[in-house]
């Protein structure tokens, strides 16, 4: 086939499948979403201890009934505390732009599952609890906005430069995204490498589905240069893990060398102080990506399959 044609063809389907596209989120710009952001960090923050009862009454689950009202109201007037608060207030006194994302977010959750209802959304403080930046249940989407302030954040300075990189505000919205994620993601095992890259390849690829409109660098959570350095070496990475006879592998160590958030991937060898942490996701979202193209499944189904056949049917190729 002429060069010519061959490029023509290639356009024309790039072409018919960005107008799919386009169709998509035209109609899912159309899908009715309510809700408000409940701003408990606020509320807590201007409170007095005759206010603690009311808070009680709206927000119950956020009170432990272990906990005495005294070391609540000590909470409301302890210094430290009064200065996170502070810190958000001031960062976060205009929520607009994150509650418009997390509109988006709601909309393409409720075009592709007709039973999803818009849930309470409340933001909060949790002493920077970097583990739990965000909780997300049937009914409910906490954000602890302290773990959002920026990465060079004077909060910050003990938390490993890797880890703080993504506590900012960009991250907020993929954060709630990876939440809902975890409760549409199934598979029956996580084994092997190739089990956990399959499973965090889906959590991936349901915000390319759901939040299509952040960038590819701030799904994954890597800057714009990690993000081309591992699309730039995907062929040797692939090489390393089929080499090393990886892919089945049910060594645990590896989920610690390629999964797991790391400030660089372990391969042992000199360039991996160049490399981002966690390649074993970003290669793992490249082969459901691949699936979902060659096989054109609907993408809700594409989160059930089992990894063997994802990974068969993907025919994964890596970048050259």
């Amino acid at each position: 086939m002429p060069l010519r044609i061959y490029v023509i063809l290639i356009l024309g389907v790039c072409l018919m499948s960005c107008e799919e596209a386009s169709k998509v989120e035209k109609e899912i710009d159309k899908v009715d979403v309510d809700f408000v952001v409940e701003r408990f960090d606020k509320a807590f923050f201007e409170a007095k201890s005759t206010d603690l009862p009311r808070l009680k009454s709206a927000y119950p689950f956020l009170f432990s009934k272990h906990v005495p009202d005294s070391l609540w109201i000590d909470r409301m007037n302890d210094t430290l505390q009064r200065e996170l608060l502070e810190e958000v207030t001031s960062k976060y006194s205009d929520f607009k732009n994150v509650k418009a994302d997390l509109k988006d977010l709601f909309q393409h959750l409720k075009y592709y599952d007709k039973s999803f209802s818009s849930p309470r959304v409340i933001t909060l403080t949790n002493d920077v609890d970097y583990r739990n930046k965000t909780i997300v249940t049937d009914t409910l989407v906490l954000i602890a906005l302290d773990n959002f302030l920026g990465s060079e954040h004077k909060f910050y300075q003990n938390i490993p430069k890797y880890l703080a990189a993504n506590m900012n505000e960009a991250q907020i919205v993929p954060e709630v995204a990876e939440g809902y994620a975890k409760k549409y993601v199934f598979q029956s095992e996580r084994k092997t490498l190739l089990d956990e890259m399959i499973y965090f390849g889906k959590l991936l690829y349901f915000k390319d589905v759901m939040i299509p409109f952040v960038t590819d660098a701030e799904k994954i959570g890597y800057s714009e240069e990690q993000l081309q350095w591992a699309e730039a070496n995907e062929s040797p990475i692939w090489s390393y893990f089929i080499e090393k006879e990886l892919l089945y592998s049910t060594d645990a160590k590896l989920s610690s060398r390629f999964i797991a958030d790391a400030p660089f991937s372990k391969f042992y060898l000199e360039l991996d102080n160049q490399s981002p942490g966690r390649l074993g996701q970003y290669i793992g979202w490249q082969i459901v990506k691949a699936y979902a193209e060659n096989t054109g499944e609907k993408p809700m189904s594409i989160l059930e399959k089992e990894p063997e056949e994802i990974f068969r049917k993907s025919k994964f190729k890596p970048k050259k």
